[in-house]
């Protein structure tokens, strides 16, 4: 072969004696688009087999030592340089981490020092990435396989029985929320997302961020009240965070309390619906015969209730059908034995009447529920409430038109009898025995809801009737107190705050202002019944409002047993100019 050109230069070329392996030379094609110019020396030979500019250091700086501990390391877990990782906690310690072993759990989250409501609703506002591990030693490990723990469907339908219970007894949707991520929770399901709306419940677990989410869901069809079957509920999902019950066991305790019957019977809810009125009826002014014409109207009113229910009428109908009896009774008082009663007392046998219906349960989740931050929820509570009202200003107008066309009247302006303040304060502890026998009550809890009831009417009368400060505000500060006195014995008990709270605001509801603006209206004084049903408006918004605050007083300012400053509060939403 002959040898290559000789270079004008007087040097060789520096290609001349490339070869590929079968000892031909490299055509031309080859490196012409990467060979120097003539007299320009080639560059040293590269560190890699393929180097590219966008990724190649810099001159002077030295490549970082590969991290050999991790086989996988991720810029988003990693532990800064200069930053020594936390050391691992001893088995008694109460400080637990994340998965990924990056932020210690807050001390007073530990099922030791706070109820298991405080430690849920801090944990389900948390981020993702923040929320603490389950503990090593939770039942989803004893339960089966070590690492995996029960199934994970299982395991969410278990939480979303337990949510319809709570849901369908008219707990709020936040405890709903924050006892289903309890319970996911302490069976190992950290990646947990629960939903809660007026009627659907959802739950949502990934186990990692390569893995494919389950969803389940389930709606709730049907709702009752039932404090027993909720506080039952609770106290299951109380041993359930204290991993104390198996999968297995929360499943035969949720089926018993799904078996267990009402403890009270029909015909002992209608003769509590009668000692209610009756006690309301006292309370605005009546004596002993208005006491039981009230009941008489109350109880027929119920059991015409019943008899639409068991039809499968709308829940509507059955309000409008409740409310017409007690406003017949205040009709016929008046047109029949209008000589014998005044207008203050045929007023005060419909005004207790209306005390049996008036929805303040409804109204005061609702409030709540807008209070936290679900407003989806708290607008179909809402609307509840205005569909319930409506019902009763239905039954209570119709009636009353009929009496105005063929009775002497009544007069909307018509003051209240003189005040017996000893009499009252005991009827307002009936009205309050009476509604937690309608709520069906366990009784261990009947005695602190009577008594939290005749604290606010106590509170109430000394402010409105003897200090002549205006009723709404009044009857904000005992609502407060009854949302705080509520509270403190459900965190003690670690029971639902609604069997003390629900009851506890019977007798501050606005049956007198409800009546007199229906009556203002059916007597085609607008102005004036608008007036009265705006002030009704606003008493139960005082109710409302107070009882929510009075709860979050107290998580906010008292301490749990073992803990030198209060607990750490949910995160709430942070928008202070209303952008």
């Amino acid at each position: 072969m002959p040898d290559a050109p000789p270079d004008p230069s007087g040097g060789e070329q520096p290609w001349a004696d490339e070869r590929d392996e079968d000892g031909k030379p490299l055509s031309d094609e080859a490196h012409s688009a990467f060979t120097p110019p003539l007299g320009v020396p080639l560059p040293p030979p590269p560190a890699e087999e393929h180097p590219t500019s966008e990724f190649a250091l810099p001159a002077g700086l030295r490549p970082l030592e590969p991290d050999i501990s991790d086989e996988h390391p991720t810029s988003e877990f990693a532990v800064p340089e200069g930053v020594r990782p936390p050391e691992a906690e001893s088995a008694g310690s109460v400080s637990q981490f994340t998965p990924v072993r990056g932020v210690p759990t807050v001390g007073p989250l530990a099922r030791q020092y706070a109820p298991w409501q405080d430690r849920m609703r801090t944990m389900v506002r948390m981020p993702l990435a923040e929320r603490p591990a389950p503990p090593e030693e939770t039942v989803a490990r004893r339960e089966g396989d070590e690492e995996t723990g029960p199934a994970a469907p299982r395991v969410l339908d278990l939480t979303l029985r337990i949510g319809e219970l709570l849901l369908a007894g008219g707990e709020g949707a936040e405890d709903v929320e924050a006892a289903m991520f309890g319970v996911a929770h302490a069976y190992g399901l950290d990646r947990c997302e629960p939903t809660v709306t007026f009627t659907l419940l959802s739950v949502t677990y990934q186990p990692s961020l390569v893995d494919d989410p389950v969803t389940l869901s389930r709606t709730v069809r049907r709702r009752g009240t039932d404090y027993t079957r909720l506080a039952a509920v609770f106290r299951l999902v109380d041993d359930i965070t204290s991993s104390e019950v198996t999968l297995e066991e929360a499943y035969r305790r949720l089926a018993e309390i799904r078996r267990n019957r009402h403890p009270f019977s029909k015909n002992e809810l209608t003769v509590a619906a009668g000692l209610l009125a009756g006690a309301a009826a006292t309370l605005v002014g009546g004596g002993p015969i208005v006491f039981v014409l009230a009941a008489v109207g109350a109880m027929l009113g119920d059991r015409l209730a019943w008899a639409l229910s068991s039809r499968g009428l709308p829940e509507f109908y059955q309000f409008v059908a409740a409310a017409m009896p007690p406003a017949a009774m205040g009709v016929m008082v008046t047109t029949v034995t209008h000589p014998l009663f005044d207008d203050v007392r045929a007023s005060a046998v419909i005004t207790g009447g209306l005390f049996a219906l008036i929805p303040g349960r409804a109204l005061v989740a609702a409030v709540h529920d807008g209070l936290t931050g679900y407003y989806i929820t708290a607008s179909a509570r809402l609307l509840e409430v205005v569909y319930l009202v409506v019902g009763i200003v239905v039954g209570v107008l119709a009636v009353l038109y009929l009496g105005e066309q063929f009775g002497p009247g009544f007069n909307p302006d018509a003051v209240y009898a003189r005040r017996r303040p000893v009499t009252q304060l005991f009827a307002a502890m009936l009205l309050t025995f009476s509604f937690c026998v309608m709520l069906q009550q366990e009784l261990r809890t009947v005695a602190w809801a009577t008594l939290n009831g005749g604290v606010a009417w106590l509170v109430f009368g000394s402010l409105a009737h003897t200090g002549g400060i205006d009723p709404v505000p009044a009857t904000f500060a005992a609502a407060g107190l009854v949302g705080l006195f509520g509270q403190l014995l459900s965190r003690y008990q670690s029971a639902s705050s609604m069997p003390y709270i629900t009851a506890a605001i019977g007798p501050l509801l606005p049956g007198s202002a409800t009546y007199f603006g229906l009556l203002g209206i059916a007597q085609g004084h607008m102005d004036r019944g608008f007036q009265h049903l705006a002030t009704a408006a606003a008493l139960a918004l005082a109710i409302a409002i107070g009882v929510n605050l009075g709860g979050e007083l107290a998580r906010l300012f008292i301490k749990a047993p073992g803990l030198e400053t209060p607990l750490p509060g949910r995160r709430g939403a942070k928008r202070t100019r209303g952008f």
